[in-house]
């Protein structure tokens, strides 16, 4: 049987010239008809291979019921679109390649933390391997490409990408922030390892803000030269201090969000490092934090913020009164197991407006990893349903503590239901004696 290398050069060029050319059933026939002296052998599997192929093309798209939070009846905010665990989530195959070469390795996604996306290709910080590349446009999973020799990665825990497609990958157990160009290609590092665990790097202007988990602050660097310009989060109220920050954030006036794991809050401090607000604090009913971890802000101020706990993401307006969550524990569409970090996205929406129910229009993209389950990288859009009109926030706030005060009144009532009141004596039942002292002390 003749191999590829024996065809006949031009006759495989112009063929080759033809698949790309053509698509569907009809680009099966000329596959067929390029290695013409293999499909004299193979021609009655080929011929089932196509009409399976041809069968398989010819089903409907079973589009699945859109999954909105909140759920109704109330206005929908946020809508699941898709999901990614790996390769096959990404990377086509035709019914032809699976018959003749059989399914390709099937290489998922292991413990995801950081997420960004940039010019159609998401980038998932992988913490036990390196940083991985879903490229939506190519439909391609592979590894970054700078990420080898000096630009090799320990463990990749957070990334940031700028508007330049610039990145930062924060990794601990290297020590350092590494920098990669628009192509992936290796820049430069940031910071002398073995003095520091940095967890997480945001810029903003010319300055590189850094999440130090071993000292409990946040270092300022020069983003081009890697000098250290100054420490956020160490001095003055020790209320106002910095326990293990975890996360970063900025909004668009520039001020900061720091993720603190210790403190159960986030904190926000001005780009110069002066404390502004802490936000949410330990607890478990909305507005508090168990677990807290990725945080991210909108255009409009709105703080998104991860609990690994609660397996969802709350959502805080800027005056830091909680609005709503999402994500829910589960296995499910549009659930969370083990959610890390939330990211925004507003310049690749269109790579996702065909998951977006009818009538959901999306305004923005939500991208949040959790780290078990088989949905690692969950995409969510907000948006608003057309022709709907939406509450404001403040009626939505209002909305909330009415619902808030119903749900206690409820619980106390329930309460006092289950309480069983003591029996009265009989009437001329003289007064129990009472015990005379032991000297012992009495445990209440």
């Amino acid at each position: 049987m003749p191999d590829i290398a024996s065809l006949d050069p031009g006759h495989w060029i112009r063929t080759m010239t033809t698949r790309q050319q053509l698509q569907g059933p009809l680009r099966r026939l000329v596959e067929v008809t390029a290695l013409a002296p293999l499909s004299l052998l193979l021609l009655p599997l080929l011929a089932l291979a196509l009409l399976m192929t041809t069968a398989c093309a010819s089903q409907p798209v079973k589009r699945e019921p859109a999954v909105y939070f909140p759920p109704a009846p109330a206005l929908p905010r946020l809508q699941f679109l898709t999901s990614f665990n790996g390769l096959k989530d990404i990377e086509e195959q035709s019914g032809f390649d699976r018959f003749v070469v059989g399914e390709k390795l099937n290489l998922e996604l292991d413990k995801p933390y950081g997420v960004g996306m940039h010019d159609g290709k998401i980038y998932v910080c992988d913490t036990n391997t390196t940083v991985v590349v879903l490229d939506l446009e190519k439909k391609q999973f592979s590894s970054m490409a700078g990420a080898v020799g000096p630009g090799r990665l320990s463990q990749p825990v957070n990334i940031s990408i700028e508007a330049d497609g610039t990145k930062y990958v924060s990794d601990p157990v290297r020590g350092q922030v590494v920098v990669f160009d628009k192509d992936d290609a290796y820049l430069r590092s940031i910071g002398e390892p073995g003095t520091w665990k940095p967890v997480d790097a945001v810029p903003f202007g010319d300055r590189l803000y850094v999440a130090d988990n071993a000292n409990g602050l946040v270092k300022v660097f020069d983003k081009l030269s890697g000098e250290l310009l100054k420490t956020i989060g160490d001095k003055g109220d020790p209320a106002e201090r910095l326990d293990r920050p975890t996360n970063l954030a900025f909004d668009a006036k520039g001020d900061l969000y720091v993720t603190d794991i210790g403190r159960f809050q986030v904190v926000r401090f001005d780009r110069d490092g002066h404390f502004q607000a802490m936000i949410g604090k330990a607890g478990d009913s909305p507005g508090h934090f168990a677990r807290p971890k990725g945080t991210a802000v909108d255009r409009e101020g709105r703080l998104y913020a991860v609990d690994a706990a609660f397996n969802n993401v709350q959502i805080f307006s800027p005056e830091g009164r909680v609005l709503m969550f999402f994500g829910d524990g589960g296995l499910g569409r549009g659930g969370l197991m083990l959610p890390a970090k939330v990211a925004i996205d507003e310049q690749n929406v269109g790579y996702f407006r065909s998951y977006a129910a009818p009538g959901f229009e999306i305004e923005y993209l939500v991208l949040v990893t959790s780290q078990f389950g088989d949905r690692k990288v969950s995409v969510y859009g907000f948006g608003h349903e057309k022709g709907k009109h939406y509450p404001t926030e403040e009626e939505l706030r209002k909305e909330i503590d009415e619902k808030r005060r119903r749900d206690l009144e409820k619980l106390e009532a329930e309460k006092a239901k289950n309480e069983t009141p003591a029996t009265p004596a009989p009437p001329g039942t003289p007064p129990a004696a009472e015990k005379p002292p032991t000297g012992k002390t009495e445990l209440p």
